[in-house]
């Protein structure tokens, strides 16, 4: 069965570094292009990060360039999101997506939640 399963999340404060991860299992992760959404209280889920099947081409959000940093391990059937210079407004719920042919599958999500 396909599943995904973030961690990595908790409390930072402003400035700090988090590092997610999202493990893969039950399909062939090595060809599923790979994805990072949010979701703050009252808003729409919205894509923070993508990733191709290789890795080699990456893709984020403005708000979050320059500071997030996409990544994959096909090795380890494990994609990672690490952030840096975190701000209040990056709280949120953290999900990964993995898009396999005409199939998303998707994690059951991670808190981050950015404060002083």
């Amino acid at each position: 069965q396909e599943k995904l399963v973030e961690s990595g999340g908790g409390l930072v404060q402003p400035g700090g570094s988090l590092r997610l991860s999202c493990a893969a299992s039950g399909f062939t992760f090595s060809i599923a292009a790979m994805a990072w959404y949010r979701q703050a209280p009252g808003k729409e889920r919205e894509l923070v990060a993508t990733i191709t099947s290789a890795g080699k081409t990456t893709n984020y959000a403005d708000s979050v360039k320059g500071r997030f940093t996409i990544s994959r391990d096909n090795a380890k059937n494990t994609v990672y999101l690490q952030m840096n210079s975190l701000k209040p407004e990056d709280t949120a719920v953290y999900y990964c997506r993995a898009q396999l042919f005409i199939t998303n599958y998707w994690g059951q999500g991670t808190q981050v939640t950015v404060s002083s």
